[in-house]
């Protein structure tokens, strides 16, 4: 009878190990990724090659989207999330809010990919007649950055215009009411809205912002698991090698998976940048002139020193690249 128990026992406890096992394991080896309705992560959640390739590592991948960039870093900052994809301007905010997260690649610019839009029968022809204006943006996206540029080369200040902060689903009612004088967007919204609504393009981005896509983690997540992050990055660089070449099948894979029409997709593919890299130092000096421009406007409360929230990936990493 004591034999029967003591087997009994055991084999209760091996079981509650497993269990305790399974649990910490699969809390442990799930990789939370933000993206956006844009972008190179749209095409990797498309295809699945990510999926099968960590789990050989024994990771699982769940997919949060987000309406934006300040949104996705505040998952991200919150803990909800591990790794996304955000314009130029959102970690800057986020960075000078205390959150603790790292860069940890980028894609090439991609200028056009955001403008200035005003309505077709808008009387505005130059940036320099925003003056005096309502201005809506999503604060603190990359757009924030392109508007205090352009605002800068038609010789303004950015208090001569009159911001709006809206996410983009709001400030596109908001621009179609006509109760705003121009839109700040990023693509997809501004290839919609150019298609859509006739939008004109009073300013893109091209000769004042590089408009780079940067991907980051939580210092923990990326410190943690740095296998991981390499195998990210390769994949989203062989997703935008893949998309160069197949700009016609890209489109026809992305329209459906952000509810736009086939024209209106292939026009913000086309203007994307793709090849995903690690951090180099002149994307370092570019993004601490953006932080340093948004200090000098009192938009942010300090100085940043952008090479303190840099992933620098261990060797075998970098080799293996």
């Amino acid at each position: 009878m004591r034999t029967i128990t003591l087997r009994r026992s055991l084999v209760a406890l091996f079981a509650a190990a497993i269990s305790f096992g399974a649990i910490t394991h699969a809390q442990a080896e799930t990789l939370r990724i933000g993206y956006q309705k844009y972008g190179t992560l749209v095409l990797l959640k498309a295809k699945g090659t990510l999926e099968k390739r960590l789990a050989e590592q024994g990771v699982e991948v769940k997919w949060t989207e987000f309406p934006g960039g300040p949104q996705l870093l505040e998952g991200l900052n919150v803990g909800s999330v591990d790794f996304g994809v955000t314009g130029e301007t959102p970690p800057v905010f986020a960075q000078a809010a205390g959150a603790d997260l790292l860069y940890v690649a980028h894609e090439p610019p991609a200028p056009s990919g955001e403008a200035i839009l005003v309505p077709k029968d808008s009387p505005i022809k130059s940036v320099a007649e925003l003056k005096g204006k309502k201005v809506v943006l999503n604060k603190g996206s990359n757009v924030h950055y392109l508007l205090v540029r352009a605002l800068e080369d038609a010789g303004l200040k950015y208090g001569d215009i009159t911001p709006v902060y809206l996410p983009p689903a709001d400030a596109r009612a908001a621009f179609e009411r006509g109760s705003v004088d121009a839109w700040v967007i990023w693509d997809p919204f501004q290839s919609a809205a150019e298609k859509q609504l006739q939008a004109r393009t009073l300013r893109d981005g091209t000769g004042l912002v590089d408009n780079h896509q940067f991907y980051l983690a939580t210092r923990t997540y990326a410190e943690q698991h740095p296998q991981v992050i390499g195998t990210l990055v390769e994949e989203i660089r062989g997703v935008g090698e893949w998309v160069k070449g197949n700009l016609d099948e890209a489109t026809s894979q992305v329209a459906p998976l952000i509810g736009l029409s086939p024209e209106i997709t292939r026009q913000a593919v086309e203007r994307q940048g793709y090849g995903a890299q690690f951090i180099s130092p002149e994307v370092v000096a570019a993004q601490q002139k953006i932080a340093d421009t948004f200090t000098e406007l009192k938009l942010i409360p300090k100085q940043l020193t952008i090479k303190d929230v840099i992933w620098t990936p261990p060797a075998k990493v970098a080799q293996a690249q």
